[in-house]
């Protein structure tokens, strides 16, 4: 049977665009192709990232948008938060600022909590760029576990679908081939299970 289109917009930063993979290897594009495969016939119609991007820098990007202004999409994800977390930013400004995201993602959504979900922030503190910066990964985990901590509390907060895949990056601890050629990003392979992981749960906000 045939449906109409439905439109996917992606909202976020490196982990969103897939930095160091091909654009068809990223989890937005690999969860779209999945959903097309399962008969709903979904295209990523617009990307609203860019590497090393904080929540105040996507709330600008947004709000500076003129093509936002005027469209409503029928999902809507949210990835963001590691560069505030390495910047050193205060953890109240994330907050503050994600809860805005948030709010204006549901609307771009058309006002439905059921057609917007959120990522969780991956641990990039087992990632070969952690140890070879001499960043502390235990302190990395500590302060991203808060973040998320706030992403899932918000998110459940507006009846938003939170998706945690934290654990599948720490799958890098023991397997290289999870970590992209930079040594800080994912790889396709863990893209792939990211998507694989919110396949069943945003075909099932799309159905709703």
């Amino acid at each position: 049977m045939a449906q109409d289109s439905k439109t996917y917009l992606a909202l976020g930063d490196s982990y969103t665009i897939g930095e160091a993979v091909g654009s068809n290897e990223t989890w937005s594009k690999v969860l779209s192709d999945k959903l097309n495969q399962r008969g709903i016939e979904i295209k990523l119609d617009k990307v609203v990232a860019t590497t090393g991007w904080t929540t105040d820098e996507l709330l600008n990007a947004i709000n500076n948008d003129s093509s936002l202004q005027s469209t409503k999409y029928d999902i809507v994800s949210i990835l963001i938060g590691v560069n505030n977390q390495y910047r050193g930013y205060g953890i109240k400004q994330y907050e503050e600022e994600f809860e805005i995201i948030l709010q204006k993602a549901i609307n771009l959504a058309g006002k439905k909590t059921n057609k917007v979900f959120v990522v969780s922030i991956p641990d990039y503190g087992v990632t070969p760029f952690a140890k070879e910066n001499d960043k502390n990964s235990a302190i990395i985990t500590k302060e991203l576990k808060v973040y998320n901590r706030i992403a899932k509390n918000l998110s459940d907060e507006y009846g938003v679908r939170f998706f945690d895949i934290t654990p599948i990056s720490l799958k890098a601890i023991w397997d290289t081939a999870y970590i992209a050629e930079d040594k800080l990003h994912p790889s396709a392979k863990m893209y792939a299970e990211w998507a694989e992981y919110m396949e069943a749960g945003v075909f099932q906000l799309l159905n709703d």
